[in-house]
C-alpha cells in the first residue's frame, strides 16, 4: 500500500482526543505547571486511572503510593507525567492493533524514552522534547499495522518488528518506513514542528545535512533500546553501534553501550500496565 492510500484511511490516523490536543498544546508552554497539567488530566476520569496506576508501578518504585495526578506530577515530575498521558491516549487508539505485541512495544518505546532523557541531560537538549518524542517515535507501526493488517504480518514473519535493521525493510517492500508514518500522526495531532522533525528523520540524523540534535538523541536512544530488546551480543552491539551520530553529540560510546544504565530498568522490569 502507497503511503498516501495508508495516510487517507481514517481508521489508521485517528484523531486527537480534545484532552491530547490541550496537553499537545503546553508541551511549548512555558508557563504550564503542575495545576494546570494536573486539573487537564482529571477531566478525563480514564486517563486518571491509568496515570495513576503507571505512577504506582514497580517501575518508578514510588516510596509511597500516589492517588491523584497531582501527586504523580509531583512525585515524578511534569514532563514524565505528561508524555505518560499522550502515550496513553495514543495507546487507546490503537488498543485493538493485531499482529504486533503492544506490551512489548511499549515497553520498548518507553526505555527509548528513558534512555533519549539519559542521553541528552549532559547535552542540554530539550529533555521534554526527547523524553516524548522517544516514547511516541515508533507509533507508526501501529498505523501501518491497522491500515495494512496482513502485509505487516508478512513483515513481521521476515524480521522483528524491533530489529536494527526492521526501517530498511520497510522501505524494500513499502516504499516508507515507520518513521514517515509517525510524523504524519504527529503532524496531524499538532505536535510542535521539532517534534515532528525529530520523529521524521530520527532514523537519519544528518539527513538535511546540519545534524537535528533530537532526531540524533532518539536515533541514538532507539539503537540502545532495540540492542536490548534483540538480545545481541556485545560483539555484536559493538559492530552496530551508530558512531557518527555518537560523535555529533558527543557521546562516550561506553556510557550508551553497557549493560548497567538505569534507563534500561523498564526493559527488565516488564511494562507499567
Amino acid at each position: 500500500m502507497k503511503l498516501d492510500a495508508l495516510l487517507a484511511q481514517p481508521h489508521a490516523l485517528p484523531p486527537a482526543p480534545k484532552v491530547a490536543g490541550r496537553l499537545i498544546e503546553t508541551l511549548d508552554d512555558p508557563s504550564a505547571d503542575l495545576n494546570s497539567l494536573a486539573q487537564l488530566i482529571e477531566t478525563d476520569p480514564v486517563l486518571t486511572a491509568k496515570i495513576i496506576r503507571q505512577a504506582n508501578s514497580a517501575f518508578f518504585g514510588l516510596l509511597r503510593p500516589v492517588a491523584h495526578p497531582r501527586e504523580a506530577i509531583a512525585m515524578l515530575g511534569l514532563v514524565k507525567v505528561r508524555a505518560m498521558a499522550l502515550a496513553a491516549l495514543l495507546q487507546d487508539g490503537f488498543h485493538h492493533t493485531s499482529g504486533i505485541d503492544l506490551e512489548m512495544f511499549w515497553r520498548y518505546s518507553l526505555t527509548t524514552a528513558n534512555l533519549a532523557r539519559y542521553v541528552a541531560a549532559p547535552l542540554g537538549v530539550d529533555d521534554n522534547a526527547v523524553y516524548t518524542a522517544g516514547l511516541i517515535h515508533a507509533i507508526g507501526e501501529l498505523v501501518m499495522h491497522v491500515g495494512m493488517p496482513e502485509a505487516m504480518v508478512a513483515v513481521n514473519a521476515r524480521i522483528s518488528p524491533f530489529h536494527l535493521r526492521r526501517s530498511k525493510a520497510e522501505v524494500a517492500q513499502f516504499g516508507y518506513h515507520y518513521a514517515n508514518v509517525g510524523a504524519a500522526l504527529a503532524r496531524q495531532w499538532r505536535f510542535p514542528k521539532r517534534m515532528v522533525a525529530g520523529l521524521e528523520n530520527h532514523l537519519d540524523p544528518f539527513e538535511h545535512d546540519t545534524i537535528e540534535p533530537i532526531a540524533a538523541v532518539i536515533h541514538l536512544a532507539a539503537w540502545r533500546a532495540r540492542v536490548e530488546f534483540s538480545d545481541m551480543e556485545l560483539s555484536e552491539r559493538i559492530g552496530s553501534y551508530p558512531d557518527a551520530v555518537g560523535v555529533a553529540l558527543g557521546v562516550d560510546p561506553d556510557a550508551i553501550s553497557g549493560d548497567n544504565i538505569p534507563a534500561l530498568q523498564l526493559a527488565r522490569e516488564g511494562f507499567l500496565g
